[in-house]
């Protein structure tokens, strides 16, 4: 699983995807599809693909507009579940149809 089907992922299910980092910092993946670390104030010495490798949970979060009634729980899922779920997307699909055009 690659930063790229994480990103796909959140942009299709319009949710944020957590993940901590291994210096105790998270990547937050927003619905847009923007990976940032809130908490990074300097230029990273690490590298967020590398980071991705070694994560085992995910917090998903569905995107709500602000005052919601009734928003969805966020809910922690495994790497095989996150990565099953990435991987059942319509991505593969999608980039098939623009090769054959």
């Amino acid at each position: 699983m690659k930063l790229a089907d994480l990103r796909k992922l959140a942009i299709r299910k319009q949710t944020r995807i957590r993940f901590p980092l291994a210096n105790g910092m998270e990547c937050v993946i927003n619905e847009q599809g923007v990976a940032q670390v809130p908490a990074l104030r300097e230029p990273p010495s690490f590298n967020l693909e590398d980071e991705l490798a070694g994560a085992a949970s995910f917090v998903l979060e569905p995107a709500v507009p602000a005052g919601t009634r009734n928003a969805p729980k966020p809910s922690t899922l495994g790497r095989a579940e996150v990565a099953a779920m990435a991987a059942d997307g319509p991505g593969a699909q999608t980039q098939d149809h623009h090769e054959d055009d």
